[in-house]
């Protein structure tokens, strides 16, 4: 590896041991996850046996087969238009329970009852939900009362299940009752979780004795000082289940610690890293396209018309989250929310990747002087996989959930049904074979430079890391997880270290490769920026993880650090792209021509936005006393979107923009940008205007949570109530639509209709 100075090289090893002691710790921290993760008992029983653990698992394999993680929530995990399933069920029981105690104990109804005897009867309530029918390793046993309230419980939601809800656009008999009673069985397995206080985690026994004001006064253990698995969520003021005072230490430690390390990484960047800064000696950029290059083009239009489906999926759910019952454009008995709303992820997934893909393939001849990949048919191969694999995906996804494929065949060919790893266990490993060829095809051209320079190096192997760590959510590979909370925990392996780690390290690299051939900075400050992101995104990005493991049934040694570590990932970024701008604008007030003008655009917006999605609104519902009444709501919306459009989507639609420029130039094609801006400003409009009406929408839910519990915030009362903010939400997903749409129509024109442009004194490719 050639390292332009000693400075360079310093912040390589510090990269590489930041890196191997980060994935140590995350290492010992997983090992001591799964030993402590909720157990699946052998058997639940009461006065019979109510379910086993085959029960569940199955259940488990059922929820999946119908997707219901992208209708509803289970533990807060997964769509927003159905209920909350493990809240639902939880509060069905304590009602259930309410009353067969009264009945016990009065001989009348819970309404018919007296405040004061409803306050034994929830005392009663309280003690057999969280302290007597709890969850157990072998064989949990739960009270005769707590038997009834669950059955009572379960047939409500087995007949949602097999009956659906207008109201809530889940559309019926589509599961079996058979299968819907395993569901239940399942659900009812993640209450338990909900509620059984975590082994290990309890106060010590002992009571504290007050007398310090005169009179003796005995403070008992309260229940809430003692844990459960889920860190006391969801919040069912029922039974006084509520926010642990380490939910508010770590939000106070996090606040602190986002704010004084944020401050410690700018005076860093100002008083250190600018100093690096010195003149930009643009890299020549060859303004004859490689046969490689060549075939690369017709990604192009396929990731653009991608993502223009993927907002088609997105308007379509916006018309059903504003009313449910109706049917739009298609019946919902043929294309349901659920089917919908794996569509919009997976297309996501796929547009967005592809794009990368797209772009790694481009940028490799460039980097390489020119020299394509020894068999050039592989990048064919590749786009063939793709299609087959996103095609074939999505195809199987709607057969699967609208329960047309077989017990036997929906694991391989259907959804897996976990939310962001949708794909059927076939289509996971023709993924993983593309990406091998991928990176196979970037390694070997790259390698072929004359000199291999720190950012290519970083391409290089976090491309490797991109193909290979994808692996990690397809665990056992033959069969479902049976454990959900471990299930989960290798989910976000994929949702977070894949995107938020190697998917970041290759735009590290690329994008320091990209700004110093563009002439925007220069070689040596790209550098070392590079390896501080790289830093930051090793360091407080895989640590970071655990800001998504909080809620599901994981350990709390990870709350401050997943909140406060990845909200620092964006900045030095972000900072990279301010440098850039200012390079932008002082070679704009000097009347010199800047081609890839596009390109930076998109790059620069994507920097923002980054900021803006990861960074601020990733921080904001980070604090864990916020994540507690947030978590599952409208709220994190404003994240999610954001951040991934702005720290992924809008550098592989840059990617698409830099192909489309180089073919331009290579081919002397006429270049006119009116449409790239206008679709540029209309999609950046559209989706920070979109945050609006979602944040509002979730405040609203998070009150009803702090409340009167978390059951009620998922309901379509609060929501009802809210009508205006729900339907005032498809105008920004009109402008992201229509932003989409303008870009696909813009690469399809430039990359074939464009006429010949007229010949003009082209700038050198050093003055580009």
């Amino acid at each position: 590896m050639g390292f332009p100075d000693t400075t360079s090289k310093k912040w390589f090893l510090i990269f590489v041991l930041s890196t191997i002691l980060a994935v140590g710790i995350f290492t010992f921290l997983t090992v001591k996850q799964i030993k402590d993760v909720p157990p699946i008992p052998k058997e639940v029983k009461g006065t019979k046996t109510l379910y086993t653990y085959d029960d569940i698992v199955q259940g488990k394999a059922y929820f999946q087969k119908y997707v219901l993680m992208d209708h509803g929530t289970l533990l807060g995990n997964g769509a927003y238009m159905g209920p909350d399933y493990t809240a639902w069920m939880l509060h069905e029981k304590i009602v259930a329970l309410q009353n067969v105690y009264a009945q016990e104990k009065f001989g009348k109804a819970y309404s018919q009852l007296t405040e004061e005897q409803k306050s034994q009867i929830d005392f009663l309530v309280t003690k057999d939900v969280r302290q007597t029918s709890i969850l157990k390793p072998d064989v949990t046993i739960v009270t005769p009362e707590h038997e009834k309230a669950f059955e009572q419980a379960k047939e409500r939601i087995v007949k949602f299940l097999v009956e659906g809800s207008p109201a809530y656009a889940f559309v019926g008999n589509i599961i079996k009752p058979q299968e819907a009673e395993k569901i239940a069985d399942f659900i009812d397995w993640s209450t338990l979780v909900a509620v059984t206080p975590r082994p290990g985690a309890a106060p010590e026994e002992k009571s504290i004795v007050i007398s310090s004001l005169g009179s003796k006064e005995e403070l008992f253990k309260n229940l809430n000082e003692h844990p459960t698995y889920t860190n006391n969520w969801p919040p069912e003021p029922a039974i006084g289940l509520d926010a642990t005072y380490s939910s508010l230490f770590w939000s106070l430690v996090a606040f602190m610690a986002c704010w004084t390390l944020t401050i410690v990484v700018m005076w860093a960047f100002y008083d250190y890293f600018m100093k690096f800064e010195e003149e930009k000696t643009p890299t020549p950029i060859s303004l004859k396209l490689t046969p490689m290059q060549e075939k690369v083009l017709k990604y192009v239009p396929v990731v653009a018309l991608f993502f223009v489906l993927q907002t088609v999926m997105g308007g379509y759910m916006a018309h059903l989250y504003a009313d449910p019952s109706h049917n739009w454009i298609v019946p919902q008995s043929l294309f349901p929310f659920n089917v919908a709303r794996e569509f919009h992820l997976n297309l996501a997934v796929v547009w967005i990747a592809m794009g990368w893909l797209a772009g790694g393939l481009f940028v490799a001849p460039l980097a390489s002087g020119g020299k394509d990949f020894k068999f050039p048919v592989a990048v064919d191969i590749l786009w063939i996989a793709l299609l087959v694999v996103g095609g074939g995906g999505l195809i199987g996804m709607w057969l699967g959930a609208l329960g047309l494929l077989p017990d036997s065949l929906w694991f391989w060919l259907g959804s897996e049904g976990r939310e962001f790893l949708e794909l059927g266990r076939l289509w996971d490993i023709g993924l993983v074979v593309g990406l091998v060829i991928w990176f196979a095809i970037v390694f070997f051209t790259v390698r072929q430079a004359e000199k291999v320079t720190p950012p290519l190096q970083m391409m290089i192997w976090s491309a490797f890391a991109i193909a290979t760590l994808y692996i990690a959510g397809m665990a056992p590979l033959h069969k479902i997880m049976p454990n959900f909370t471990i299930d989960d925990y290798f989910r976000w392996w994929v949702v977070h270290l894949w995107v938020e780690n190697t998917f970041e390290l290759f735009a590290a690299g690329t994008l320091a490769f990209i700004t110093v051939a563009l002439g925007l900075v220069s070689a040596r400050f790209a550098t070392i920026m590079m390896f501080f992101e790289a830093f930051l995104i090793v360091a407080a990005g895989t640590i970071g993880t655990g800001h998504h493991y909080f809620w599901m049934g994981e350990n709390e040694f990870w709350l401050a650090w997943g909140g406060v570590l990845s909200s620092l990932e964006p900045l030095p970024l972000v900072i990279l792209m301010i440098e850039a701008t200012k390079e932008y604008l002082h070679i704009k007030k000097l009347g010199k021509a800047f081609p890839f003008r596009m390109t930076f655009l998109w790059l620069a917006g994507s920097a923002f936005l980054n900021w803006l999605g990861a960074g601020f609104y990733g921080m904001l519902i980070n604090l864990p006393i916020v994540n507690y009444y947030e978590h599952g709501t409208y709220f994190g919306m404003a994240h999610g979107h954001i951040a991934l459009l702005g720290a992924f989507g809008y550098i592989s639609i840059a990617f698409l923009y830099f192909i489309a420029r180089a073919n331009a130039a290579a081919k002397n094609l006429h270049w006119d940008e009116k449409i790239s801006t206008l679709a540029f400003w209309t999609l950046t409009a559209g989706i920070v205007l979109f945050a609006i009406p979602v944040l509002v929408i979730g405040e609203k839910q998070m009150e009803w949570a702090y409340n009167y519990g978390y059951w009620a915030a998922r309901t379509r009362e609060v929501l009802e109530g809210l009508g205006f903010w729900m339907w005032v939400r498809i105008i920004p997903d009109a402008l992201i639509l229509a932003g989409a749409v303008l870009i696909f129509v813009d690469l399809v024109y430039k990359l074939y209709l464009s006429k010949k442009a007229v010949p003009v004194a082209e700038p050198t490719p050093a003055q580009q």
